[in-house]
């Protein structure tokens, strides 16, 4: 958010003016996501970024979808000068950077559709609270070869989970997109191919929730830049092959106070160490589950990825050492800074902003409302009868988009966390989406029913 009374602010901005003019920028690319997190981006020239930091950047937000209509078009953009950073793979004779702005009405105002700012509001209500939201997301995601002949897309390994093999190729791509992401002053701490053939993860270090999110979308513009120099494409479409693991983006998550504290952590080990407000928290989760999956999953595809027997959680649960239920709490043996539990259902297709926001918000109302989550579900939950998962009161997840977004309309929180705006906005767009994919004829009922009925 522009501050230019606060000396921290202007000092700021005065370091990015003095980057561009060492480093010889002509121009910046002004960033900033969609409703649906596709990451939007013009160039402005570098001699005007002193004036834009001052006046913004005006753009039609009418061609931004989940924005403004047409008649109400005009908006603002103002950059955040702590997101500066140069672009890795950018000559140095062409340098060229990055900033990741805020969106502002024509009245000199935060545009409430703006995702960014939605985040915001959320942390802003758990700084009030006194809580600071820690979070890190798991980013999996497959590379894949565009096919010569107009196929579809092949993945582009042989190698499985962990595999170490001379003719992994994706072993060099996950090097470099880790080496351009250092480069934006992201701490990369684990890269490893995944189980499907193609699929790869990269994880960073935990932050603070919206240099979190931030760091998010630079992480999927880093995996796309790099295969894409490379000939290939990454895609973090949930499920892009039928009958192997889908991509998922499990999030760890804890809450501190705001001076440093984990709250998530306790002494008494009768659950593991973890606190009373820590369950709370996943209960608030669990409670608002169905509710939030429209915008932990948003895209049809999603739920082709949440489906029993491939590694993705399906059931509304929690549980230590067991990976079936929605949510997990790590091992985290004893070490306080690393008390968390990890949330198994959002992917990375999503819009992170949305995503953290529900997170959060669901799981300060499971602290103030005291939600019990219940036991932890140590059996594996895929192998319960429906009759075992009732007596458990074990529910599932939306298995549509349709199913979910009847799910959301019916939430007061969801909307108060969204924002009229973008509570509305998300529900017609997404509808719309739903509407093309049920109205499509796949090439499965061709083949299974053309000369059958």
């Amino acid at each position: 958010m522009k501050d230019f009374k606060n000396p921290a602010w202007k000092e700021a901005v005065t370091k990015v003016v003095q980057q561009i003019q060492e480093n010889e920028i002509k121009f910046v690319r002004l960033q900033f996501t969609d409703i649906n997190g596709f990451l939007k981006n013009l160039a402005v020239s570098a001699k005007n970024i002193e004036s834009i930091f001052e006046n913004g950047q005006s753009f039609d937000g009418s061609s931004i979808t989940g924005y403004r209509p047409v008649e109400e078009s005009d908006m603002i953009l103002y950059p955040d000068p702590t997101t500066f950073a140069m672009l890795p793979w950018r000559p140095k004779e062409r340098a060229s950077a990055r900033l990741i702005c805020d969106v502002y009405t024509p009245q000199n105002k935060r545009f409430e559709g703006d995702p960014r700012y939605i985040l915001e509001r959320a942390v802003e209500k758990a700084t009030k609270a006194g809580y600071k939201f820690i979070c890190a997301p798991e980013l999996e995601f497959f590379i894949v070869k565009e096919s010569e002949n107009g196929g579809l897309p092949k993945p582009i390994d042989l190698a499985g989970y962990f595999d170490a093999h001379p003719g992994d190729v994706t072993d060099d791509l996950r090097r470099e997109i880790a080496d351009y992401a250092e480069a934006f002053g992201i701490d990369i701490e684990i890269s490893h191919h995944e189980v499907a053939l193609g699929q790869n993860e990269i994880d960073f270090k935990y932050g603070e929730a919206l240099e979190t999110a931030d760091r998010a979308i630079t992480m999927k513009l880093c995996g796309k830049v790099v295969a894409a120099r490379n000939g290939y494409v990454t895609t973090y479409m949930p499920k892009p092959f039928q009958g192997i693991n889908g991509s998922g983006m499990h999030v760890h998550q804890s809450i501190w106070t705001l001076d440093g504290k984990n709250l998530f952590y306790s002494e008494d080990a009768k659950y593991g160490y973890l606190s009373d407000l820590a369950r709370n928290y996943i209960g608030g989760q669990l409670a608002h589950g169905r509710k939030m999956a429209a915008v932990l999953n948003s895209w049809p595809n999603s739920y082709k990825r949440l489906v029993p027997g491939y590694e993705a959680p399906v059931y509304l649960a929690w549980a230590h050492k067991n990976r079936s239920p929605l949510i997990r709490v790590p091992n985290f043996g004893g070490r306080k800074s690393a008390a968390r539990m990890e949330i198994r259902c959002p992917d990375g297709a999503g819009n992170p902003y949305l995503q953290f926001a529900v997170l959060l918000a669901t799981g300060l109302d499971g602290i103030k409302n005291k939600i019990d989550p219940g036991e932890a579900v140590e059996l594996n939950v895929y192998h319960m009868s429906y009759d075992e998962r009732k007596e458990r009161g074990i529910i599932s997840l939306p298995e549509s988009l349709k199913e979910a977004l009847d799910e959301l309309e019916t939430s007061e929180l969801m909307k108060e966390t969204l924002g009229p705006v973008t509570f509305d906005n998300f529900l017609k767009e997404k509808r719309r989406e739903w509407d093309l994919y049920r109205t499509q004829v796949t090439e499965w009922e061709v083949n299974r029913y053309i000369k059958r009925l």
